[in-house]
Formats: C-alpha cells, sequence, structure tokens
C-alpha cells in the first residue's frame, strides 16, 4: 500500500530530489508538493497524510512556524515530520526537534543517510537492509 507523502520545500529541484530519493528505495508513494508553509497547511487538511518532509525556509510561514502550528493540533501529534533543510547548524536541530520534529536530514541529501532515517519509521521497516 502506498504512503502519502508531503514534500514542503520551496525549491521544485528540491521537491523532485526528494521523491527521487524514495523511488529509488523502491517505496510506493504518493506525494503532494507544496512550496510554502500556508499552502502546506491546506493541504494536510484536505488529504490523509503519513509523513511530511519539510524544508525550513519558505516564503509566507517558515518550516519551523509549520512545524509548530501542526504540532498545536492534536489529530496531528504523532504525524511524522523530517526537516529536510540546508539549516545545518546545532541550535537548528536542536530548535526543530524541540519543536517535534521526528527527524532532522541536512542539505545536500546523502542517500544513505536519508534511507537510514526515513526506514527507522514503523511505516517504512520492510525497506530496512
Amino acid at each position: 500500500m502506498a504512503t502519502t507523502i508531503l514534500v514542503v520545500d520551496d525549491s521544485r529541484i528540491m521537491r523532485n530530489t526528494v521523491k527521487g530519493v524514495f523511488s529509488r528505495l523502491g517505496i510506493n508513494s504518493v506525494f503532494i508538493e507544496s512550496d510554502n508553509g500556508e499552502d502546506a497547511l491546506a493541504q494536510l487538511n484536505m488529504f490523509p497524510i503519513d509523513l511530511v518532509l519539510l524544508d525550513w525556509n519558505m516564503p509566507r510561514l517558515s518550516g519551523l512556524d509549520f512545524l509548530k502550528k501542526v504540532r498545536s493540533m492534536d489529530k496531528y501529534k504523532n504525524l511524522p515530520i523530517i526537516m529536510v533543510t540546508s539549516e545545518a547548524a546545532k541550535y537548528n536541530v536542536i530548535e526543530a526537534l524541540k519543536a517535534g520534529a521526528t527527524d532532522y536530514i541536512t542539505k545536500p541529501i546523502n542517500i544513505d543517510l536519508f534511507k537510514d532515517k526515513i526506514t527507522k519509521l514503523p511505516m517504512y521497516k520492510a525497506y530496512r537492509r
């Protein structure tokens, strides 16, 4: 069964890169894309989302603000949200994890690290090798 992944990044190239990683891993997925945090909130409320891959720096609503809003809603408290961002400073990682991020991946994406982090999620345990 395919999982539905909301990919939130203002860069189309990065959204395509993230989708390509799932394809290379052989993970059957349906992707919903958003280029800003406000639109991502609307998408989250329109579709049943299994995983959010979230950039930090975006127009209209930052990834961190999106994360805080989503975590303030009870129905999304267990939704896996992984930050995929170029913000690599330790304090950014700590801030995102404190705000409720499930995990944190820095750009440029290392495929092996990405796979390790994704396959830690219960829904992808079959892809662990």
